[in-house]
């Protein structure tokens, strides 16, 4: 559930078409036994320039020197490339030739899956003189643990919402209170008004009874 809600985060920050990229960093700690999303985003620098672009995931498991193949995908061709990670991997990244967001989606987290993975992505930029090749690289250090712990970005953004819906709890108070204030000496005014009104009328009305009552 924790990883769906991730997903969906992906899902919103980055836009799947050519325009809304916002670079954000991959979650680092992976629970055994659920799934995870590894991230990984590389935004254009134009956005109006068309692009074509590759993803490889490679992996250096904890204590190891040498990265490993594990993944690469071609629009629309996705390619799973080490045994370890055989029906494990999914790709969750842009559904495009001009590919921005390479995550990928592993399947059943094991404590063998801890170490580093690094995602690259090689991207033709076709310019009006010459096509330009670039090469974007990001590394990911993931680890597994037995039970998620709360991390810190996860505790501050708890409290800045509850802090939020307070200040709003207050604000909205405080509307109500002017509101019924303002309308409590408006109605007060009025009734003012009425009784202004009526006494006026009753001495206009006596000025003319002594008037009678001297003819």
């Amino acid at each position: 559930m924790r990883h769906f809600f991730l997903l969906i985060v992906f899902s919103l920050f980055v836009s799947r078409c050519h325009g809304g990229c916002s670079e954000v960093d991959s979650m680092t700690e992976a629970v055994a036994g659920e799934n995870f999303l590894l991230g990984c985003i590389s935004c254009k620098i134009r956005e109006e320039v068309s692009a074509k672009a590759t993803v490889d995931w490679y992996f250096k498991p904890l204590g190891e020197e040498e990265f490993r193949h594990i993944f690469h995908y071609d629009h629309p061709r996705a390619s799973v490339l080490h045994e370890d990670f055989s029906s494990r991997l999914d790709w969750h990244g842009t559904e495009d030739p001009d590919i921005q967001v390479g995550a990928i989606y592993v399947h059943n987290i094991t404590f063998n899956d801890t170490g580093t993975y690094r995602c690259t992505f090689q991207r033709t930029l076709f310019l009006p003189q010459a096509d330009q090749r670039v090469t974007v690289e990001k590394d990911v250090e993931l680890s597994v643990v037995t039970v998620a712990s709360r991390e810190l970005a996860a505790v501050i953004s708890e409290i800045m919402m509850f802090v939020l819906i307070i200040g709003l709890q207050l604000w909205l108070i405080g509307i109500l209170v002017y509101c019924y204030k303002k309308i409590s000496a408006e109605h007060d005014a009025r009734e003012a008004r009425k009784a202004l009104k009526a006494q006026a009328e009753l001495l206009e009305s006596k000025d003319s009874c002594d008037g009678v009552q001297l003819e």
